[in-house]
């Protein structure tokens, strides 16, 4: 009985070493994103730097031009507000909260800084990542 129930414990042990619950596995995905699109922009990749967000016509983009719908548009919209590597920079995100809101969503707070030869750029954003189909997808950005 004694040995079963070490080898219960052992068991149990081994099972609760990993530190990184569900919840941390989700925010380091996220930031994860978040780092590749700051590399993208970094690289004047803009498309890089989309794949951070959901290929949809549903995605939604607040920003300085009021409200874009849709993946291509905020695309084409970048390319145009960005249109060297001049404009885009470097990029850097600092994040000031990262938080649940349901097991599937998030919602993150941050600062935008772009160092950039044409002039410096700053200002705040909040994005919702949602995952879908295994990964997670910004499907609303509101940036100024």
């Amino acid at each position: 009985m004694r040995k079963l129930l070490l080898l219960f414990c052992l068991i149990f042990c081994l099972a609760c070493t990993d530190t990184r619950t569900p919840t941390q596995e989700d925010k380091d995905a996220i930031i994860t994103v978040m780092k590749t699109q700051e590399e993208a922009w970094s690289n004047h990749d803009l498309e890089g730097f989309m794949e951070g967000y959901w290929k949809s016509d549903s995605l939604k983009f607040y920003g300085s031009s009021g409200l874009t719908s849709g993946w291509e548009k905020t695309l084409a919209n970048y390319k145009k507000g960005y249109p060297t590597k001049e404009h885009t920079g470097t990029l850097k995100f600092k994040i000031n909260e990262l938080s649940k809101i349901s097991d599937d969503a998030y919602y993150v707070m941050g600062e935008y800084h772009l160092i950039r030869k044409v002039g410096k750029a700053d200002g705040v954003f909040m994005i919702i990542f949602k995952k879908i189909n295994g990964e997670w997808k910004i499907i609303a950005d509101t940036s100024c």
